[in-house]
């Protein structure tokens, strides 16, 4: 059964906790959302949340960024009303233990870049059909240089901030639009009792400040915003030195 009224919004990786933070503000300005993700029962409960905080409907479906076999029925959900994508999908292994065992290479690209990339390649002619909807590509900070600690997960966000860029200017000729969001540290799960964490943000804020980019059509973004200029500096480092340095 397709969602119905009002505009929709797909979150892919809705168990988040900025997933979370900004299915609930959706719901407060009485969004259609579909939350997709591995944890049905999560999902769920995150639903019911959101009914009762205004969402005009909150659906659950099913999805797994390696699995693409997941990604048509999310699209089959739709009817002509416009719709939008949140992606906080990702995955972000300790670099040690990728560097033990690279398999996990895969994993974590498929997570970070081809699985969300993927459906969004499945999604844009919907939007292109419609003439408008916004999709929001959540990076990192991580892909805007190589770092000794996070190599692989960056290097995955950089392909999906490229990606990101390329869908931009197909889908802006249709009416459509792409945000790219590049967090700093973020109080979630996936940062939870790493070392060396600061300036960590709440997902509230930015679930705010990805929704403030989506209705001002912004093409690039920082959360918080001052990690626009700490990442300017980090850029500016030059190779021969930033190779020696463990940041």
């Amino acid at each position: 059964m397709a969602v119905k009224k009002g505009e929709v919004w797909i979150l892919l990786g809705a168990t988040s906790a900025m997933a979370r933070a900004m299915a609930r503000q959706l719901a407060e300005r009485g969004d259609a959302l579909i939350l997709t993700g591995r944890d049905m029962d999560d999902m769920a409960a995150t639903a019911a949340d959101c009914e009762i905080r205004g969402a005009h409907d909150a659906r659950v479906v099913a999805f797994d960024a390696r699995d693409p076999e997941t990604f048509q029925p999310i699209i089959d959900l739709l009817d002509e009303r416009i719709v939008n994508a949140a992606v906080f999908v990702g995955s972000m292994p300790d670099q040690g233990d990728i560097d033990s065992d690279p398999s996990l290479v895969d994993g974590t690209v498929m997570d970070s870049f081809t699985g969300p990339a993927r459906f969004l390649q499945q999604l844009a002619p919907e939007i292109e059909a419609r003439g408008a909807g916004v999709v929001v590509g959540v990076g990192s900070v991580a892909g805007d240089r190589g770092r000794l600690g996070n190599y692989v997960y960056g290097a995955a966000k950089a392909g999906f901030h490229t990606y990101l860029s390329g869908l931009r200017n197909r889908l802006t000729r249709a009416g459509g639009h792409v945000v790219t969001v590049k967090p700093g540290f973020i109080d979630t799960a996936m940062t939870w009792g790493i070392e060396g964490m600061f300036l960590v943000a709440p997902p509230e804020k930015v679930a705010a400040d990805i929704l403030k980019a989506a209705d001002r059509r912004r093409d690039v973004i920082y959360t918080p915003f001052f990690w626009r200029y700490i990442m300017a500096i980090i850029r500016a480092i030059p190779e021969r030195v930033f190779k020696k340095m463990s940041i």
